[in-house]
């Protein structure tokens, strides 16, 4: 390809015609015709099209006394802030301006667009109209201020502080506005999430106060309020019981939300009320509002469900005599149908299960298949966790088992074995109704199940080597599970009936699972059993046929500390998901840091901007963002790498939340004898990403032996190596150039096309001039942006532009290793990887094996940790891993391997299923 080629297929161009004409109508000092151009301009806009260049142009039209214009200019302004900071500045006097407007609706507007615009630039301009504003006289005025404050927190928090802002809310809390009241509670909340310290206390005197806004509110701000509730602790039983009256004509609230609230905020004062005679009426009032939640459109009765099953774990007493509310209707949609099974096997007891049993058989001979399976499961889980009504539920098993119906008995078969596991030798006598019925199981957890029923039951099944032969004929092409049971359940057989037939199966049993599988599991199990059965018979009698633990009751599958918190958290997703809040979202958000606290001694110059300043960031950042700070600083040339300020970095949080870092350097150094200029905004950009990339200088380093990633013979003689690295919690990439031409080379610029992981140059290439033969280094930093990201599939390709004065653009192409995209925050909780590891479908898992030679945990953990993974948890033969990458996807990986064996099975799991082969080949480059 040719260098016009290449530059042809990396920035392809726009048109320009349309933008052209947009500019020059929107000249027109027709008020009309102007606002019909802005009405195009916000049209191209919404479907996508790329209207920055307008933004002088539409900042014009701020000044101006109509509202639908000025609308729509802040809608567009709120839209490319970002991406044009310094522009921005140009609408700060009118927001200004606006902001002391006679009209509360437009001092409003003003607050509120100030607050949409997420420039660090214009937050010391923010500052002054909203403090008027959050004292306006008019209610409008202040409410809307009041969620401004929590947008301003999220950009600078220590502005916030300074300025007093949280104490205003505070007092705002007493307002004789209810929506104001609700609005400071709202920002309050908000803001004490992403502190991570306490900024809402909450008080017998607050709590007064918003319950009796409460009454007047709209209902989302009683929504807000009551939430922030759940958070106050009474002092005694009589302050729980007084707030609980106040709350319980919001049960009758038509907003579904507002009674989700209202009944979270009930169920946890409840636990600090000691008179059972206020309790037991209390906990009756409870059902009615949630059998009309039961009566409403679908998508509301799933989230009702959903939350119903979360109380009724804790508290059955609510619903257990209102089962009827629980069955199924024909015209249930699928969801709603699963959600009711649930609350149903959870609401079972001997009083009820034969009214329920009548139900499950009748959704048995349903259509859909899945709904069917469910209800049949649903008869074998009431039977484990009611042992007086086994019998009866046994009984409606063999019923549906002669039905014929192929997925139902397989579904029985299934079931009756979790019975005969959790009632050892109690119900065998139907185990020849299920023998008979052997023909029909073609899904492999049914055959699995029917294969351990007869390997636990061998010596009273008198033909059990003749229907376990009937299974070894399909042995090799038998799913992992029933090869598995059947090379157990062959042991079994031949250690309780040890005659020639049997021994033959063993033989031919063992002598394929350690010689004609690839599947370790099953070839490890095979080796200890033959082992076991060779040395030791009697030894292999205890540890085979040994009583099994029985199972245990799932009905309540939550963890009490769990539950304790998806108690608190009724009517958030948190309880429609049934996992822990900090699982899918982080609420506490890293603060931002001034310069001074990586150098304390750092130099300060005229207008406070640090003398040398090199933005570091290790997380997704918001580049534009990060522009508007760092543009009246004055960056001279960089410090030596051994007097770099140590690095700072966020992470972002699990929904992809980009926050900016505003980190500083030390102390200038004196600029190298032939440093390159510093590298212009709009300069060499043959990507067309020149508005990603913050223009801060490099670090040199000292050149160390990296790989080539352009030989001289290509470069048209310059060499170039380069790796990409995390130090410190930054991406950096290293590079050195050689000039093997007879000429000075100079000017270097460089510059990423867009790749999987949105990395971005973080400045410009301060190399010096190199001199024929001689060489020169850099440390780069790299910045992350999701403007930068390509959509998946993942790749690790990083095609990389580099522009020489005297050689023109070089193209070459490197690689991202995983382990300089993976953060610092990726350590997770044992609990909550288990928890996300169990919920991860099949489709987002892959599994491979490496053969690792002198393989041990000790060691693949040290390597995987120095890759960039953090340990987890460590079994007898197993390690647990997490990381986080550097866009915010979780990677979740298990490492299996037996002592003695060359073989290391690595499990990965990951929300991006398209990461898990670069993922995959990371841990196996890593281990070896």
């Amino acid at each position: 390809m040719s260098s016009k080629d290449a530059k042809r297929f990396f920035n392809s161009g726009a048109k320009k015609g349309e933008i052209h004409e947009l500019k020059q109508e929107l000249k027109t000092p027709d008020k009309s015709k102007k606002k019909d151009v802005v009405k195009k301009v916000i049209a191209a806009m919404t479907v996508g099209h790329d209207v920055a260049p307008l933004f002088p142009d539409v900042v014009n039209c701020m000044q101006t006394d109509d509202m639908e214009l000025k609308k729509l200019v802040y809608l567009y302004l709120i839209n490319y802030a970002k991406t044009q900071p310094d522009l921005t500045l140009m609408a700060v006097n009118t927001f200004v301006k606006d902001s002391l407007d006679p009209s509360p609706l437009i001092r409003a507007l003003a607050v509120r667009t100030m607050g949409c615009i997420r420039v660090d630039k214009i937050t010391e301009y923010l500052c002054d109209p909203l403090a008027r504003c959050l004292k306006d006289s008019d209610p409008y005025v202040r409410k809307t201020s009041a969620v401004c404050v929590a947008k301003l927190y999220d950009i600078s928090p220590e502005l916030v502080e300074e300025r007093g802002f949280l104490e205003n809310l505070k007092d705002m809390i007493s307002d004789a506005n209810p929506m104001v009241v609700a609005n400071s509670v709202a920002a309050l909340s908000e803001i004490h999430s992403m502190s991570g310290k306490p900024v809402f206390d909450l008080n017998s005197q607050t709590i007064f106060k918003l319950l009796a806004a409460l009454n007047e509110c709209t209902e989302w701000g009683q929504v807000f309020i009551l939430d922030s509730l759940v958070d106050y602790n009474p002092k005694d039983s009589k302050d729980a019981e007084s707030v609980i009256e106040r709350i319980i004509p919001r049960l009758q609230h038509a907003n579904c939300a507002v009674v989700l609230s209202a009944l979270k905020v009930i169920l946890k004062f409840l636990r600090y009320v000691s008179d059972n005679d206020f309790k037991g009426p209390m906990m009756k009032k409870l059902a009615a509002p949630l059998i009309t939640l039961l009566n409403t459109e679908p998508q509301v009765q799933y989230v009702a469900l959903r939350n119903i099953n979360i109380i009724i774990q804790r508290h059955k007493e609510v619903l257990s005599s209102n089962i009827k509310v629980f069955f199924c209707k024909y015209n249930d949609p699928i969801y709603v149908k699963m959600e009711k099974l649930e609350a149903l096997i959870k609401l079972a007891n001997e009083d009820n299960i034969d009214q329920l049993l009548l139900e499950f058989k009748e959704y048995s001979t349903e259509i859909d298949v899945d709904f069917v399976r469910k209800s049949v499961r649903a008869i074998g889980r009431c039977a484990v966790s009611i042992a007086e009504s086994a019998q009866k539920c046994i009984n409606v098993l063999l019923d549906l088992i002669e039905t014929r119906v192929n997925y139902v008995v397989q579904e029985a078969v299934i079931v009756i074995k979790d019975i005969f596991r959790k009632y050892p030798n109690k119900y065998e006598s139907i185990i020849s109704t299920l023998c008979e019925n052997l023909d029909t199981l073609d899904e492999p957890e049914a055959k699995a199940s029917m294969v351990w029923i007869i390997g636990e039951y061998a010596d009273r099944i008198d033909n059990a080597d003749e229907l376990l032969e009937t299974f070894l004929e399909t042995f090799p092409e038998e799913t992992s599970p029933v090869q598995l049971q059947l090379l157990t359940a062959t042991v079994k057989l031949f250690l309780k009936k040890p005659t020639e037939k049997p021994q033959q199966m063993i033989q031919l049993v063992l002598s394929n699972a350690t010689q004609e599988t690839d599947n370790p599991d099953l070839r490890d199990r095979a080796y200890i059993y033959w082992r076991l059965l060779s040395t030791d018979p009697e030894a292999a009698k205890d540890v085979i046929l040994s009583e099994k633990p029985i199972i245990a009751d799932d009905t309540s599958a939550l963890e009490p500390e769990m539950l304790d918190e998806l108690m608190n958290n009724i009517g958030t997703l948190a309880s429609v998901y049934q996992k822990l809040p900090d699982t899918f979202v982080a609420r506490v958000r890293p603060m931002v840091q001034s310069a001074s606290s990586f150098n304390p001694e750092a130099d300060v110059v005229e207008n406070g901007a640090a003398g040398d300043v090199i933005a570091e960031q290790s997380a997704p950042v918001d580049v534009p963002d990060l522009l508007g700070g760092l543009d009246g600083l004055n960056v001279s040339a960089p410090a030596p790498a051994g007097d770099a300020p140590a690095p700072s970095g966020g992470a972002p949080d699990l929904m992809g939340d980009l926050l900016s870092l505003d980190v500083g350097g030390g102390a200038p150094a004196p600029a190298p004898a032939q440093a390159a200029p510093a590298q212009p905004a709009g300069g060499f950009d043959p990507f067309g990403l020149d508005s990603l990339s913050a223009p801060v200088s490099s670090m040199p380093v000292q050149q160390t032996e990296l790989p080539v990633i352009l030989a001289a013979d290509k470069g048209k003689g310059l060499e170039i190596r380069g790796k990409l690295e995390r130090s410190g919690g930054q991406i950096v990439y290293n590079l050195s150039f050689r000039n093997t031409t007879a000429g000075v080379l100079d000017g270097l610029m460089i510059q990423f096309n867009k790749n999987s992981f949105g990395l971005l140059p973080g400045g410009a290439l301060q190399v010096p001039a190199l001199q024929p033969g001689s060489s020169g280094a850099a440390k780069l930093p790299i910045n992350v942006n999701v403007q930068g990201a390509n959509p998946a599939p993942a790749r690790s390709a990083l095609q990389v532009a580099i522009k020489c004065s005297q050689l023109g653009v070089l193209y070459l192409s490197d690689t991202i290793s995983l382990g300089a995209v993976l953060t610092e925050e990726g350590r997770l909780q044992y609990p909550n990887f288990q928890q996300m590891w169990q919920a991860a479908p099949p489709a987002n898992s892959q599994t491979q094996v490496f053969q690792v030679a002198g393989a041990s945990q000790d060691a693949v953990v040290a390597k995987l940790e120095s890759g960039g993974l953090f340990c987890v948890g460590k079994q007898m033969n197993a390690a647990h891993f997490s990381g986080k990458l550097v866009l915010g996807a979780l990677a979740l990986v298990e490492v299996a391997m037996q002592p003695g064996s060359p073989a290391v099975q690595v499990t990965c799991k990951s929300q991006r299923v398209d990461l898990l082969p670069l993922l995959m080949e990371f841990v196996g480059k890593t281990m070896l």
